[in-house]
């Protein structure tokens, strides 16, 4: 669900002390998003700065990083740590959506599953009173987490590496040379990582709601009365199951289908654990209207039959996809071309202007941690040892931190049954899985899409730990290995990773059984 960029909010506070984001501050005073932080004083340590303020100042270097999410970051320090003389500029907080939005949600799923378990220990035998859930100590408990991985993206971290922070809003001038305030960067080669914003649904009404994203979620210090949750994808599904697990009323709204990225056989799973804990759904239903009433924010449905549906909320959280947030670069001026998905690149991530690479979410929108952690590993490949790296087509990993977790690498089913004539599908149920047994979690399980010889195509999972169970996929798919590589794979007893050698199994059984192999069989048993 795509519409205008989503502009970034200032916070606010409502009478009762929740903090808001107000959608009239979303758009930013330059149209960025964001507003740049405050000036800070100039930081030495060993060898990298920190510079903040508005002193003009021409820099030369080799390479000028925009934007500090985990694709900038990782491509700046190690062009540092190569000795290259490099630039990284951010305009608001290091470490991006990986460190602010990621995180803090699997903190929150985590607590959510906790919250829950005292359901399941009475099928071991085990009876305990339902949890006492304190909603301020468990998103403390998110932000905190953040605060201390936070360190490892810190302004003083890098400087220490020897890269040169720079704290503003970037803005190329030329085809080689940027602005930040009175400040002027000149660079052999550029890498926008600049990541991409939440994006605006086309809902009349929308801009005037104060609204939450699933950032400025973790900083409510309240429970909220009734969360009405725009976005059936991975965040705004897992958002909604563990909100609703520590305490909250949940509505959770999707236009189109709920994960429509992931495939539905293991998708349609997680829906039915939402609707158990107790989470309103509405999908495939058009959203007429928002309105900030004085009881609250009041969303109207519109049905495929024509009847309408009202539902009162006291907090609204958007989660409806992504914009490129591209649009203060002035990347015309560096002949840097764009497009709807972000900035126009070729497979070695190169733009328009062969100064100049685009990672991420910045170049493509649904692009994941893992997807932008290869791409900063291409560019580097490319701008320090001038290899022709390029970027995998298997390149593809997701996860929703929900329960059971979805998760899935390489291509789903569809996906390869629009690029291949004939293709394998192997299932693989937990249930057949002596240590989900034992667990007593035996929902869900592992499905592979492999080619007719067995080539690897992609595999997913959903079920606990489903992110673990693809691990040995994951290597596979990046290493070229095919299904006999998993059939050998030895994995101590029990364990889940069971399953990858079992599924393997599965796709030599029809011709290890069929009418030839029992008649090589026999024919081989005759001598003794």
């Amino acid at each position: 669900m795509q519409g205008k960029p989503l502009r970034e909010c200032r916070p606010s506070y409502s009478s009762n002390g929740r903090r808001m984001l107000s959608l009239a501050w979303l758009c930013g005073k330059n149209g960025a998003g964001r507003d740049a932080p405050p000036p800070s004083r100039l930081l030495d340590l060993g060898g990298g700065r920190c510079l903040a303020g508005s002193m003009s100042e021409r820099i030369d270097c080799e390479i000028a990083v925009i934007g500090a999410g985990t694709g900038g970051i990782a491509v700046a320090t190690a062009s540092a740590l190569f000795g290259m003389k490099t630039v990284l500029i951010e305009r608001d907080r290091m470490g991006g959506y990986r460190l602010h939005g990621e995180l803090p949600l699997q903190v929150l799923s985590a607590a959510a599953r906790h919250a829950a378990a005292w359901r399941e220990a009475a099928g071991f035998g085990i009876r305990y009173e339902e949890p006492d859930i304190d909603f301020a100590a468990v998103l403390r408990h998110a932000k905190n987490t953040t605060a201390a991985q936070a360190a490892n993206d810190s302004i003083e971290r890098l400087s220490a590496l020897g890269v040169t922070v720079l704290q503003g809003e970037a803005r190329f001038t030329s085809a080689a040379s940027i602005a930040v305030g009175d400040r002027t960067v000149t660079a052999k080669r550029f890498v926008i990582a600049t990541g991409a914003r939440p994006a605006l649904p086309t809902i009349p009404g929308l801009a005037d709601i104060p609204c939450l994203t699933p950032q400025s979620a973790f900083d409510l210090t309240e429970r909220p009365l009734h969360l009405l949750i725009i976005g059936g994808g991975g965040a705004g599904v897992a958002l909604a199951q563990g909100f609703c697990r520590i305490g909250v009323k949940v509505t959770l709204v999707e236009q189109g289908r709920f994960l429509s990225r992931h495939d539905p056989e293991l998708s349609d799973l997680v829906i039915d654990a939402l609707r158990r804990d107790g989470v309103t759904l509405h999908e495939q239903t058009e959203i007429a209207q928002v309105e900030n009433t004085v009881p609250g924010i009041v969303l109207t449905l519109r049905h495929t039959n024509g009847s309408r549906t009202r539902i009162a909320a006291s907090h609204l959280l958007l989660a409806a996809g992504w914009q490129a947030d591209h649009s203060t670069l002035n990347a015309m001026a560096a002949g840097i071309e764009t497009g709807a998905q972000g900035i126009v690149t070729d497979r070695r991530l190169r733009t328009t202007n062969r100064r100049v690479f685009a990672i991420g979410a910045a170049t493509d929108l649904q692009a994941t941690t893992p997807v932008v952690q290869h791409h900063a590993s291409v560019a580097l490949k490319n701008l320090l040892f001038r290899l022709p790296a390029r970027i995998a087509a298997s390149a593809a990993a997701s996860l929703v931190p929900s329960d059971p977790e979805l998760a899935f690498v390489g291509q789903t089913e569809s996906e390869a049954r629009r690029s291949r004539r004939s293709i394998r599908i192997l299932r693989r149920p937990f249930a057949l899985n002596e240590r989900a047994l034992a667990d007593g979690s035996s929902e869900g399980l592992l499905k592979v899409v492999a080619s007719p010889l067995g080539s690897i195509l992609g595999a997913a999972a959903v079920g606990p730990q489903a992110a673990e169970t693809l691990q040995p996929w994951g290597l596979a798919i990046g290493n070229g290995f095919g299904i006999g590589a998993m059939q050998a794979m030895i994995a101590p007893f029990p364990a889940r990773g069971n399953t990858a050698a079992q599924a393997a199994t599965d796709f030599y059984r029809p011709k290890l059984f069929s009418p030839f192999g029992r008649r090589v069989v026999q024919f081989l048993a005759r001598f003794d």
